[in-house]
């Protein structure tokens, strides 16, 4: 699959998390096709829309040193990332009761790449000392987020977020 490739909407099927990976390995491997050039921003993670068809969507993220998100999920959308430069750590729970502490932490470098399905929930980190580049696809496009705080051994929701209203 190319980055141009769509799927003609009555055709549309569901992406599974591998082909989410393919489809961002794809576009990881070919910056010279991005419109627009990554930026950095020292406040907070940068991101901008790569590409968005009618079953999925593809985002380019940099991360500076310690930047992060928070405990999130995708709102139902299958998904996939791949580092185009640096380190970035994903942090999972753990199975059992909730802890913070217990996150399962997994580094991935340049090159590396991690699918999921539609109920993963996890935290991405820039523990490095080295700014980071990833581009990550969702299939379907996402339409919520949600936000999640650990609280007495419990995911509590902190907060939704909508797409086209808070981002």
């Amino acid at each position: 699959m190319t980055p141009a490739e769509t799927i003609p909407r009555d055709r549309v099927r569901a992406l599974t998390p591998a082909d989410l990976l393919a489809l961002a390995r794809c576009h990881a491997a070919t910056p010279n096709d991005w419109s627009f050039a990554p930026r950095f921003d020292p406040v907070e993670r940068w991101y901008s829309r790569l590409a968005q068809a009618a079953d999925h969507e593809v985002w380019l993220l940099t991360w500076l040193p310690g930047q992060a998100t928070e405990l999130h999920d995708h709102g139902g959308a299958a998904g996939a990332f791949v580092v185009v430069s640096g380190t970035v750590t994903e942090q999972t729970l753990p199975s059992g009761p909730a802890d913070p502490a217990r996150l399962v932490e997994t580094s991935l470098v340049t090159g590396a790449g991690r699918h999921f399905g539609a109920h993963h929930v996890h935290r991405i980190v820039n523990a490095g000392n080295r700014p980071a580049v990833t581009v990550h696809a969702y299939g379907p496009a996402l339409t919520e987020m949600t936000r999640y705080d650990i609280e007495d051994g419990r995911l509590r929701i902190a907060e939704t977020r909508r797409a086209g209203v808070d981002w």
